[in-house]
């Protein structure tokens, strides 16, 4: 049985793009589509869902929630194979539970906390920092519409890991999945100390990094089907920066987040962190087993 394409909804607009989202990748995977509704609050906090129902905010219900995304969902792949569920409990817990019988989780940029969307919200920053499947995390456009795919790109950041990257399988999938370029991003910085006022040898310090980057690279993308549009690149500069570069021109961000078995605390990274907070892409944040 295929695993499901899982996405937590709560009504709000951000929320809604991850529908629309969801509902592509599970059509492109040939996957069913889970509707997942997590909450504690028995008061439903927002707009977007307020107009399409015709009811105060007060008469919105988890039911009403998850049965108007599932909804928006077939109208956009009418073929889908689509459940829902209500959980009562804190969504943070209740997806990440949900991500181990899932081929990914969709979230929106923000939960119910009214945070700007500038900025990440708690329930999708936990989930990504702990979920044993992908997390796709959609940014963007401040309306309730997934843009149509115009830039055709996938992004990858590619790290010290040169073989079995998790994060790497998943762009390449997902880049055939879209018919889409990959691009294989190595980002690389020559140290301040290695540095030399001197004109004849300021060049020398850098060509030695970029020599090293382009080496990782090369044997990171060795095992890349001959079938994928594979471009590489390195980049002077620091990965975080680069990669939120990078994000201005592709439909997906893929960045890698180490996993150490029983640390319980956050496990993302300062580069994927990063990127989930401003990124101008969706992201995905793929486990890396330590």
């Amino acid at each position: 049985m295929d695993l499901p394409i899982v996405v937590g909804v709560d009504g709000s607009e951000p929320s809604l793009r991850a529908v629309d989202w969801a509902a592509d990748e599970a059509a492109l995977r040939g996957a069913p589509l889970r509707v997942v509704y997590a909450s504690l609050w028995e008061r439903y906090e927002g707009a977007a869902l307020v107009q399409d129902l015709g009811k105060p905010s007060e008469e919105v219900t988890a039911e009403s929630i998850v049965r108007t995304a599932a909804h928006r969902a077939r109208l956009r792949q009418a073929e889908l194979e689509i459940s829902t569920d209500v959980l009562p409990e804190e969504p943070e817990y209740a997806l990440v539970r949900e991500g181990r019988e899932a081929a990914a989780l969709v979230l929106g940029t923000r939960g119910r906390s009214g945070f700007v969307e500038m900025l990440l919200g708690s329930v999708s920053l936990t989930v990504a920092a702990r979920a044993d499947c992908p997390v796709i995390v959609l940014r963007g456009s401040h309306d309730n519409q997934v843009r149509a795919r115009t830039h055709g790109r996938v992004v990858v950041g590619i790290g010290e890991r040169t073989t079995g990257s998790a994060a790497l399988n998943f762009a390449v999938q997902e880049a055939r999945l879209r018919h889409a370029t990959l691009d294989a991003v190595r980002a690389w910085r020559c140290p301040a100390h290695e540095t030399t006022d001197h004109p004849l040898f300021a060049g020398e310090p850098a060509r030695l990094h970029e020599q090293q980057a382009g080496e990782v690279l090369d044997k990171a993308l060795e095992d890349v089907p001959a079938d994928v549009d594979l471009r590489r690149r390195t980049v002077e500069g620091p990965a975080r920066r680069v990669l939120l570069d990078a994000s201005c021109a592709a439909d997906l961000l893929v960045v890698g987040a180490r996993r150490n078995p029983g640390h319980l605390g956050l496990q993302l990274g300062r580069v994927a962190h990063a990127v989930l907070h401003h990124a101008a892409s969706a992201v995905a944040v793929v486990p890396e087993q330590a």
